[in-house]
């Protein structure tokens, strides 16, 4: 008898060991399974995007992004390679990475193929977003070009946000802005008013302040030379006889073709015998912008420093 019930009892207590044990490694797989579902809500131009947390695979159409994710170390999985990649990006061209169509048209069979945690876009996919969305949690991470800064700083803190970067964008950010003060307070001592202008081919056009490429003005403190240009995306068409009228002091020449034809001809288009009559020309300061960071990126932690550091060399 005695026997009898201490084998029930071991047998309760084995039962109960064991009930114990599946409870908690349910209850591990449970905080397991919540951890890999984390998820946040992100604000951005075109809604509300539910994303999860620190997302692995990673589509990315929008080359300021890619630029910053690449700074922090993080991977991604698909970009746009039927686009031109930007120079100091072109390992993102090659065969480890997948290729997700074009910026103007996304490959939505590749896309669906790689089932995506997270797509971030910019201006030339929005409209394809809903498509986009219904694949995968997509966001819009571009630039507002009338208020750059504060856009970059908050595109970037949604990066922090999703990716657990916060502190190292923190640090990074801090240097940037500090360069930024100290090029702003060169540009207004110096007093050397300033003309962009677009190359493309033989043509030209001209962007101001609140522009594509105004943070010149705007926030590096270059005066604009003409404040009256009218704001648009492609420029405002202008001749080289405006140039000469205009008679910038330093003129900021991005050259399109360079990055998108693969053929740079700005120098020879715009160094004709009109503009060698302005100021610019005269004094040695016709600047060509790196088209890499200034036409097809932007907005990334590398480019936005490296247009400071152009900036800052152009200022005499």
């Amino acid at each position: 008898m005695k026997k009898l019930i201490l084998f029930i009892f071991i047998s309760g207590l084995a039962v109960f060991a064991a009930a114990c044990g599946t409870s908690d490694a349910s209850g591990d797989k449970a905080n397991g399974d919540s951890g890999k579902s984390e998820t946040l809500t992100v604000k951005h131009e075109l809604g509300e995007t539910e994303v999860p947390k620190n997302p692995e695979k990673v589509v990315v159409f929008d080359y300021g992004t890619l630029d910053t994710l690449d700074k922090l170390g993080i991977d991604v999985t698909g970009v746009p390679q039927s686009s031109t990649t930007p120079a100091y990006l072109e390992k993102y061209a090659s065969d480890d990475y997948e290729n997700v169509g074009s910026l103007k048209e996304p490959d939505f069979e590749k896309i669906a193929e790689i089932d995506p945690d997270l797509i971030i876009i910019s201006g030339r996919q929005s409209s394809v977003y809903d498509q986009l969305q219904e694949l995968a949690p997509t966001i819009y991470l571009g630039v507002d070009t009338t208020r750059y800064m504060e856009s970059f700083k908050e595109n970037l803190a949604t990066i922090g946000k999703v990716f657990d970067k916060q502190d190292e964008i923190d640090k990074e950010l801090e240097a940037v802005e500090q360069s930024i003060a100290d090029l702003k307070e060169k540009a207004e001592g110096s007093n050397q008013n300033g003309l962009i202008i677009l190359a493309n081919d033989d043509k030209i056009s001209a962007y101001g302040p609140s522009s594509r490429f105004g943070l010149i003005h705007d926030v590096f403190g270059v005066p604009a030379v003409d404040e009256g240009i009218e704001v648009s995306t492609h420029g405002m068409n202008v001749s080289f006889e405006y140039v000469v009228e205009q008679n910038p002091e330093i003129l900021y020449v991005i050259d399109r073709g360079a990055v998108v034809g693969g053929e740079s001809s700005a120098k020879q288009v715009v160094e004709n015998d009109l503009v060698k009559k302005t100021a610019a020309y005269k004094n040695d300061n016709i600047v060509y912008l790196d088209p890499n960071y200034w036409y097809l990126s932007g907005g990334g932690l590398v480019s936005v420093q490296e247009m400071v550091n152009e900036i800052s060399n152009s200022i005499k």
